[in-house]
């Protein structure tokens, strides 16, 4: 599960435990991500590199349409239209694999969940989860343009952002070096659902403790970090650097790299109720980055230059994220199935389904193309908005730590869905090369 998604990489562009200044560590041993900067002052982590350059693309126009008005809560009630054939839009074969393989991990939680979005219902995905199951990936493509129809949902205008599965160094015991606890979910944390107590508040929800009579919010960040869980036996691991475990729990989920170079994989298990900050934008605001640098490297790079003033500015992100230890291969999306490089994505669900395909067309070139709902964040918010995973690794964390995309979005739907929803007429959009 996403927790604030790439718009909080982006409005980073989007804290610490203890301080911001790194943990020296063990004598002979190097983390994983870190060499010396260029400037000899600090070393910097490896897994750090510069904010991938963009690729520029022209998007694709989407169909003029109004915007969604103001307050809508679903897809169904944003405005729909037809979009292009999908035989027009400009997806590679390889793209349509990948997607294909995805969407057949995707179709069991596709026909039994019931669709926030109000757009579609269980039945109607299972023929094209029947035809999944033995069409020839060589035929992606044609799997894709047999199957569904495009729906752009109110003015088609979408922001892609990124997010990837980060490593940092880590150990499951605390040693010197690695002093920056991980912490499980407290069992004091409560959550409420207002709906219970007024009808005006369904679906709204609140989280806090109990203190003495009272129901308070729950500790936040700085009160976590000045020692606010120490001594409950909490710690799952312990981070060698507070810098990059801030920057794993806005992933929410990641791996911890040990000194004896073994992996321990940790995801979300729940978070404090408080407000997120993205520090980011508000870094940027007071004139703390320079031209060009609101991205998570530019970001970073001030917080080690700044250690103190980093430290309170972080602080001023109350929310704080609680982890859970991970077994298996890869990082799990919110339907529980594993998410995939360059075909994953992040969606909100009461406006793309959990399992359905989406076609971007974006001025950054990398997030063009088909990408499968299959995971949640907690900042991915609205119509048209994607957050797009691109795996482990520097190259991912280089593209996904930069990427702020803008574009058109439209969303693949089982043939028929919009006539059955009574949407709009078929769109008339020039027909591009496609990629092979």
């Amino acid at each position: 599960m996403r927790i604030w998604g790439g718009v909080a990489l982006a409005a980073l562009l989007g804290a610490c435990s203890g301080g911001v200044v790194p943990h020296s560590v063990e004598p002979g041993y190097t983390p994983p991500r870190e060499r010396p900067r260029e400037t000899g002052r600090v070393s910097e982590p490896h897994g750090n590199p510069a904010a991938r350059q963009p690729v520029p693309a022209t998007p694709l126009a989407a169909v003029p349409a109004p915007a969604a008005p103001a307050g809508t809560l679903v897809a169904a009630s944003a405005g729909l239209l037809a979009g292009p054939a999908f035989d027009s839009l400009p997806v590679s074969d390889a793209g349509a694999a990948r997607a294909l393989v995805a969407y057949r991990l995707s179709c069991p939680s596709l026909v039994r969940r019931a669709d926030a979005s109000g757009l579609t219902q269980g039945r109607d995905w299972q023929p094209s989860c029947d035809a999944a199951k033995s069409w020839d990936a060589r035929d992606a493509r044609g799997f894709f343009a047999r199957w569904f129809e495009t729906v752009q949902v109110a003015d088609g205008k979408a922001q892609a952002t990124g997010y990837y599965e980060p490593e940092i160094a880590g150990s499951r015991h605390r040693r010197p070096g690695y002093e920056v606890p991980v912490y499980a979910k407290p069992d004091d944390i409560i959550d409420v659902d207002l709906g219970q107590f007024s009808a005006e508040m369904k679906g709204r929800r609140i989280r806090g403790r109990v203190a003495g009579k009272a129901f308070i919010p729950y500790y936040d960040r700085r009160e976590i970090d000045q020692g606010a869980l120490d001594g409950r036996g909490l710690e799952i691991a312990w981070a060698a650097d507070p810098i990059e475990l801030f920057f794993l729990q806005i992933q929410g989920s990641g791996r911890l790299r040990g000194p004896d170079g073994q992996l321990m994989r940790i995801g979300f298990a729940g978070q404090n109720g408080r407000e997120y900050v993205g520090i980011g934008a508000l870094m940027r605001d007071r004139g703390l980055l320079k031209p060009g640098g609101a991205s998570m490297q530019g970001i970073i790079a001030y917080l080690r230059d700044h250690p103190e003033e980093g430290r309170d500015i972080m602080w001023e992100n109350k929310s704080y994220v609680f982890f859970q230890e991970l077994k298996g291969a890869g990082p799990n999306g919110s339907l529980g199935l594993p998410v995939t490089g360059q075909v994953s994505a992040a969606v909100d669900p009461k406006f793309i389904p959990l399992g359905a395909p989406v076609f971007l067309s974006m001025d950054r070139a990398e997030a063009n193309g088909l990408w499968i709902a299959q995971d949640t964040g907690g900042a991915i918010k609205g119509p048209n908005r994607v957050d797009t995973f691109w795996g482990a690794g520097d190259d991912a964390r280089a593209i996904a730590g930069g990427m702020n995309a803008r574009g058109t979005a439209w969303l693949l739907l089982p043939a028929g869905t919009l006539s059955r929803l009574g949407g709009g007429p078929i769109a008339t959009v020039p027909a591009p090369q496609r990629q092979r």
